[in-house]
C-alpha cells in the first residue's frame, strides 16, 4: 500500500476501517441491550462508559484484522478464506481483550455481552465486506485512467497489473499511441485521438492520464497535456503510478532524477528518533513474549545435533557497513564447508529437522531482536544480505545499493509482497518493494508491516 501517496484506495480502506469500528461498537451496544433486555436498571448501570468500552473492543478486533491482512488491498481472498480470517481475527481480538480486562478491570463488559457482541460483529462485518465487494466491483468509485503511450513501457500496466484486484482503485479505459513510437499494446486496447488528447479526455470523462512513452524527447503533446491539467485532469508519470498503485519502484523505468525529485527518503532527526524508539519498544515486547519459545528452540537444537545453538553470519547493514547477524542454527554445521555462500533453496537438504520447522515458522529469526536492541538492525526494513551477494547484486542490479540507506529489518515490505528470493531475478523483484519502503517509510507504515507479518507467520508464506 502506497502510504506515502494520497490515493483513492487508501481513503477507501480508511473509510472501511471506520465503518467496521462503528459496526463493532454498535454490536457491543446491541449485545448489552439484548443481555439486559429484561433488566432496565441493570442496563442503566452497565451503560456507564459503554461507548469507551465498546471502542476498546472495536480497536482490538480491527487491529487483529489488520494483522491478518484484512486491510491490505493486494490480498485476494475467497469466501472461505475471508470467513476463516475473520474468525481468527475475532479470536485474537478476544484473547487481547482478556489480557486488557485483567490489567484494567473497569474496561470489562462481561462474558455474555462479549460473546453476543463478537457474534453480531463478525456477522455484520462479513455482510459489510460482501456489500463492499459488490459495490466496488463496478466502476462507480474508480478513477477513469487513460494511458498516453502504447509501447513497451505502457504495456507494463497490462503485464504487472492485469488482475482485477490490482485495479481496484481505477478503471483502465485504454491506451493512446504516440506518433512515431512503436506500439506493443494489443490494437484492441488502443484508442486513436484524431481530435487531440484533450478532446478525447473530455469525451471519455477521464480523471487521470498516465504518461508512459518509450521516448520522451519531442514525442509528448505538451500543449494538449497542459489543457487537460487546466481542466482538472491529473497527469501522472508511469513510475509514480506504479509506486502509488502497486507499492513498488520500477527500477527499469526510473532514472536518478525521479528518485531525487519525487520526494520521500525521510531521515530527519525526529523520524530517526521515532524509528529507534519504535524499534526498542517492539523488540523488547517481542522478547518478553517469545523468550520461552527461544529457550525451547535452543533445547531442541541442542538435543538434535552437535554444534552451536546460535549461528553468526556477516551481513551488510546501513551505509554498507558489515555486522554480525545472529540466528538460531537451522542447518548442519558443515552446510558451507567449502566456504562458498549459497542461497537457501526449497527443500534444502542442508537443513536439520528442527531447522525446517523453525525456518517455516520464522522462529530462527528471533535472536535478531538482540541485533535490533544493539542498533544494528531495525524491526522493519530491507532484509540484510551477505557481502558476497551484495557485491554481485550491486553489479547486476541498478540502484541495489540504495536499499542500504536505512537499517536492515527483521521484517519488511518485500517480505510481505514477494516470496522468498533465491536468484538474481528474485532479488531484482524484491528490490522494487525495498526501494518503495526506503522512499516512503514512516511510523504508520512500519506498524502496518509489523502487524501484517503476523499473517505471514500464521499462514507460512515465503519461508524456506
Amino acid at each position: 500500500m502506497g502510504l506515502g501517496k494520497a490515493s483513492l484506495k487508501n481513503r477507501a480502506l480508511l473509510l472501511l476501517w471506520l465503518l467496521e469500528v462503528a459496526l463493532v461498537m454498535a454490536a457491543v451496544i446491541g449485545a448489552a441491550w439484548l443481555r439486559f433486555m429484561n433488566d432496565p436498571e441493570g442496563h442503566e448501570i452497565f451503560a456507564e462508559n459503554l461507548a469507551v468500552r465498546a471502542l476498546l473492543v472495536a480497536m482490538f478486533v480491527t487491529t487483529a484484522m489488520a494483522a491478518l491482512g484484512l486491510y491490505e488491498v493486494h490480498v485476494r481472498l475467497n469466501r472461505f478464506e475471508l470467513a476463516l480470517r475473520l474468525m481468527v481475527s475475532f479470536a485474537l481480538g478476544g484473547i487481547g481483550l482478556m489480557v486488557l480486562y485483567y490489567l484494567i478491570p473497569w474496561a470489562y463488559i462481561g462474558r455474555g455481552v462479549i460473546v453476543i457482541a463478537m457474534v453480531l460483529g463478525m456477522l455484520g462485518i462479513a455482510l459489510l465486506r460482501y456489500c463492499v465487494t459488490h459495490v466496488f466491483r463496478g466502476g462507480l468509485f474508480k478513477r477513469r485512467v487513460l494511458v498516453l503511450g502504447a509501447g513497451r513501457n505502457a504495456d507494463l500496466i497490462n503485464t504487472r497489473m492485469r488482475r482485477d484486484s490490482d485495479r481496484r482503485a481505477f478503471t483502465l479505459i485504454g491506451f493512446v499511441p504516440i506518433h512515431g513510437q512503436d506500439a506493443a499494446v494489443a490494437s484492441a486496447l488502443c484508442i486513436p485521438a484524431p481530435g487531440g488528447l484533450s478532446e478525447l479526455v473530455h469525451q471519455l470523462q477521464i480523471s487521470e492520464v498516465v504518461v508512459a512513452p518509450d521516448e520522451r524527447r519531442g514525442g509528448l503533446p505538451m500543449e494538449e497535456m497542459l489543457t487537460c491539467v487546466q481542466r482538472g485532469v491529473a497527469m501522472t508519470d508511469l513510475s509514480t503510478f506504479f509506486e502509488r498503485e502497486a507499492g513498488i519502484v520500477t527500477t527499469n523505468l526510473v532514472d536518478p532524477s525521479w528518485l531525487v525529485f519525487s520526494g520521500g527518503f525521510d531521515h530527519s532527526t525526529s523520524r530517526c528518533a521515532i524509528k529507534r524508539l519504535f524499534d526498542v519498544m517492539s523488540a523488547s515486547a517481542l522478547l518478553l513474549v517469545t523468550w520461552p519459545l527461544m529457550l525451547l528452540v535452543a533445547l531442541c537444537i541442542r538435543l538434535e545435533s552437535p554444534g552451536p545453538i546460535l549461528y553468526q553470519q556477516t551481513r551488510i547493514g546501513e551505509g554498507g557497513r558489515p555486522f554480525e547477524l545472529v540466528k538460531f542454527r537451522s542447518m548442519r554445521v558443515d552446510a558451507e564447508g567449502d566456504g562458498v555462500a549459497r542461497w537457501a533453496q526449497q527443500g534444502d537438504d542442508r537443513t536439520t529437522r528442527v531447522g525446517k520447522f523453525i525456518r517455516l515458522t520464522r522462529l530462527d529469526e528471533l535472536p535478531q531482536l538482540f541485533n535490533i536492541l544493539r542498533g544494528e538492525m531495525s524491526v522493519v526494513g530491507p532484509r540484510p544480505e551477505r557481502p558476497q551477494f551484495v557485491d554481485m547484486l550491486s553489479r547486476e542490479i541498478r540502484y541495489y545499493a540504495v536499499r542500504h540507506c536505512v537499517k536492515p529489518g527483521l521484517t519488511g515490505w518485500a517480505q510481505l509482497r514477494y516470496p522468498y528470493g533465491a536468484s538474481v531475478r528474485d532479488a531484482e523483484e524484491k528490490l522494487k518493494f525495498d526501494l518503495f519502503y526506503v522512499k516512503n517509510h514512516g511510523l504508520v507504515f512500519d506498524l502496518i508491516i509489523l502487524l501484517q507479518t503476523v499473517e505471514v507467520v500464521l499462514f507460512q508464506r515465503g519461508s524456506r
